[in-house]
């Protein structure tokens, strides 16, 4: 190769090379992104499987489901919290949030159609400060959201 061949190929390589220099930010943010977002719904799938081997039986002693009262109030059964709130959760999770909300399907709308005393919407929620180019970003929290419909057993 000649001198002028060099000097030719020297900036094409130098602009190839600062571009996939520039991809290494948004890559390492879609992983982290990821790796949050794929904790957050094992949390989910977590405490839905705990939920699922809850006893929920129509004698109210024995029932460690529970319902909760309202949108925003954990579920309860004999007049204790059956699955509180998490904020955070424990750790070494304590970057989320967890929310357990349970519907009795036989009382007011149903749940999505679903209308029979013997069925319960289990909805449970987990939340986290996403990652942005300058760190988290705790004023727009993202969330999982992962729904069963339970049936008495």
């Amino acid at each position: 190769m000649t001198l002028a061949e060099v000097l030719v190929a020297l900036p094409i390589i130098t602009i190839g090379l600062l571009a996939l220099l520039a991809a290494i930010p948004l890559s390492t943010f879609a992983t982290q992104e990821g790796r949050l977002t794929s904790t957050a719904t094992f949390l989910a799938n977590q405490r839905l499987e705990q939920v699922r081997n809850a006893h929920w039986s129509a004698v109210p002693a024995v029932d460690q489901l529970g319902v909760s009262a309202s949108p925003t109030a954990p579920p309860q059964a004999g007049g204790s919290t059956t699955f509180a709130d998490e904020s955070p959760v424990a750790a070494p999770y304590t970057a989320y949030q967890r929310q357990v909300r349970i519907t009795d399907c036989g009382v007011g709308g149903g749940c999505g159609g679903v209308t029979s005393s013997g069925m319960r919407l289990v909805t449970v929620r987990v939340s986290y400060a996403p990652v942005s180019a300058t760190g988290k970003d705790a004023a727009t929290p993202r969330s999982v959201m992962v729904t069963m419909l339970i049936a008495q057993r």
